[in-house]
């Protein structure tokens, strides 16, 4: 197998909410491959997170779906601490939970939010990680 990670899908309770929530909330642009219940937006660098209803979703990969943390989060990397700030603002004006404010790390600042479902993201800076020309790109 090799080392790529293609599409994370997020099963979601409510599909408009969610489609809501990333698309007018947070202001990305769907992917004209989303078709009835799959809604599509294909991010930075290629990789592409896809929302599915959750039911469905445990369904098709034959698991029992137990709710609630399934110790996975997702990051958001970017350029400035004061970024970090901005972009949880964002997410809290679109409908987001704030669950651990920025703060000052070790290794940079960072703090998290989930989105309508719970679905965990991290909004960091680090500086030793750039957006470019560093692991993101290998």
């Amino acid at each position: 197998m090799e080392q790529r990670l293609t599409l994370v899908s997020l099963g979601v309770a409510d599909l408009k909410a969610a489609r809501r929530f990333y698309g007018e909330g947070l202001g990305w642009k769907q992917s004209s491959a989303s078709q009835g219940d799959f809604v599509l937006f294909v991010l930075r660098g290629g990789l592409g997170l896809a929302l599915y209803p959750r039911h469905l979703l445990a369904e098709e990969a034959g698991l029992a779906d137990p709710g609630g943390f399934g110790g996975v989060t997702l990051a958001h990397n970017v350029e400035s601490a004061a970024a970090v700030d901005q972009v949880l603002q964002a997410a809290v004006e679109a409908g987001a939970t704030l669950t651990a404010p920025a703060s000052e790390k070790q290794w940079g600042y960072t703090g998290y939010f989930t989105d309508p479902d719970g679905h965990p993201w991290e909004v960091a800076y680090v500086p030793s990680l750039p957006l470019s020309g560093g692991m993101l790109d290998t």
